[in-house]
């Protein structure tokens, strides 16, 4: 008959190396940070590339939360921002998981396929599949 200790294994030694955290912090959950994958980036930023070769953007902003994802457009550093491209994950079976707001708040475009919200600020570009 084995003697079972209160953590479960049999009495045998436990090998843990010198930098993993202790034990009872493995068993908690890292949270994982939403993100554009690279095809979303490159599409996300080839609209904002013409815009600022337009004059009309200066800068942005990337924020990657643990339920969604934010690219933030700006016209000047140090205000709010022109637009918000949104990507959040819980909403892919429901309207959509990518949003464009405006300044407001407002929800410009919402949808499933990121070309396709894009349009919204970029309304002369063709999308090509």
């Amino acid at each position: 008959m084995q003697k079972r200790t209160p953590n479960g294994n049999n009495g045998s030694l436990m090998l843990v190396h010198a930098s993993e955290p202790a034990a009872n912090a493995s068993n908690a959950k890292v949270p994982v940070s939403v993100v554009f994958d690279r095809k979303e980036l490159a599409l996300i930023l080839s609209v904002y590339g013409r815009k600022v070769g337009q004059g009309e953007w200066r800068d942005y902003a990337m924020d990657f939360l643990r339920e969604r994802a934010m690219f933030s457009i700006y016209a000047r550093v140090s205000e709010r921002p022109l637009f918000i491209i949104e990507k959040t994950p819980r909403l892919r079976n429901k309207q959509g998981q990518y949003t464009v707001t405006n300044q407001q708040g407002r929800i410009l475009r919402r949808g499933h396929d990121i070309a396709q919200v894009l349009r919204v600020l970029d309304p002369h570009l063709a999308v090509v599949g």
